[in-house]
């Protein structure tokens, strides 16, 4: 698979990113073990990028699949909530330890909003930058679903990697359009800042437009690499596919929506927005819980637009 500098960070990294959130238990909910088995399919296929958090959970899944493998050929992006130098050093400490590793590739403040969210975090920045100076920590940076964030960013030299939502429809973006987001990443790219996007298929919500989704990301330059999540051998071969064959190897990809379904986070605050955006009425709340109708579901996807926490996907 072909492979990028990942802007400055002297990171090379292929053009897929393995995104572990779908493996791991707020998703799929594989076993380490299962887990290990598609990272590992990954690797032997070219992908040498793995996205993974603390909140994620999927740490003992990727301890299991580096066993075998020449670590410095792989590249690790991690996350964490952390805002203070503690915390800080919780987060990397858990990391370093749960995955047996001797330094993160890229370490990244979780969802970032603006320069006020950055500034909050700062002490925690501050503590990653030491670590890095030590070599615990290889380039440091920031995941978003605000254009403001990207932007907040150019002026900090010390975030070399951003990991933003980028998808045709702009799905997630909490303030803004794909329009808007796309000319900050471009700055962003101007200043040699490392780019990987996430939910090019909008959390799963756009899976009925695939092609049109990997045509839009792929001839974007302002992308290094593009972050995936993957959940069987079948999906990792159709990804790969696409990147090495290029978009002619679309024509005869066909996806299957039979095991499709529309999953609600835990974090789901049952605000209701969600229902005026459903015309088939496959949503209801109950006791502030949001319920869904199977039955009644097609999986559109258009619910997920009125989502301002984006907590509901297609997996």
């Amino acid at each position: 698979m072909k492979k990028k500098l990942l802007g400055n960070t002297g990171l090379l990294v292929s053009n897929i990113c393995f995104g572990s959130l779908t493996m791991g238990p707020l998703q799929k909910n594989l076993s380490p073990q299962k887990g290990c088995q598609l990272l590992k399919y990954g690797f032997d296929r070219g992908i040498n990028f793995i996205d993974t958090a603390e909140l994620y959970e999927t740490y003992p899944h990727i301890t299991l699949a580096l066993k075998g493998y020449n670590r410095n050929n792989i590249v690790i992006g991690t996350k964490s909530y952390a805002y203070s130098k503690d915390s800080a050093e919780k987060s990397l400490r858990k990391a370093l330890e749960e995955m047996e590793l001797d330094y993160i590739d890229i370490f990244l403040l979780h969802e970032q909003e603006n320069e006020h969210t950055l500034k909050g975090h700062y002490e925690a920045l501050e503590y990653f930058v030491k670590m890095k100076e030590k070599g615990y920590i290889k380039a440091i940076g920031i995941s978003t679903h605000h254009i403001a964030a990207i932007k907040a960013s150019l002026s900090i030299k010390e975030i070399e990697v951003l990991h933003p939502i980028v998808n045709i429809s702009g799905l997630g973006i909490q303030d803004g359009t794909i329009e808007e987001m796309l000319l900050a990443l471009e700055s962003a790219k101007k200043a040699g800042k490392g780019i990987y996007g996430m939910k090019p298929l909008g959390g799963g919500n756009l899976l009925k437009s695939f092609k049109e989704c990997f045509k839009f990301v792929l001839q974007l330059k302002s992308l290094d690499s593009i972050a995936i999540g993957m959940q069987s051998i079948e999906e990792i071969d159709m990804n790969v596919t696409i990147v090495n064959e290029g978009l002619e190897a679309l024509a005869d990809i066909e996806i299957n929506f039979d095991n499709k379904r529309l999953n609600i986070a835990y974090w789901c605050e049952g605000c209701g927005k969600c229902i005026e955006g459903c015309s088939h009425s496959a949503l209801s709340l109950t006791n502030n819980q949001l319920i869904i109708n199977h039955t009644k579901c097609v999986l559109c996807g258009y619910c997920s637009k009125h989502c301002p926490q984006f907590c509901i996907k297609v997996v």
